[in-house]
């Protein structure tokens, strides 16, 4: 997942760089998981870490054939912006 994995027993997928994790947090219920937010520490913010972060989460989303709720405000941006993700939408 290019760096970023899957925390189960915080409920987040995380992406650690430079010493700082930047992480997507969720809630699954069933076969549905929603995002309910994402950080970014300051020191990584402006390098593009959301989207490789939200860009991975989804693609094991996908392969774990899920569908997401996007409750967290950037993750409904990413998909926005990126309409061949819209199809894992609950």
């Amino acid at each position: 997942m290019s760096g970023v994995t899957d925390n189960k027993d915080r409920s987040r997928y995380e992406l650690a760089v430079d010493g700082h994790t930047a992480f997507a947090a969720y809630t699954i219920d069933g076969a549905r998981i929603t995002f309910t937010h994402t950080i970014v520490p300051a020191a990584l913010q402006g390098q593009g870490i959301a989207g490789r972060l939200i860009g991975a989460a989804l693609a094991d989303v996908r392969a774990r054939g899920m569908k997401l709720v996007p409750q967290c405000e950037f993750v409904a941006a990413y998909l926005a912006k990126h309409p061949e993700e819209r199809d894992l939408i609950a």
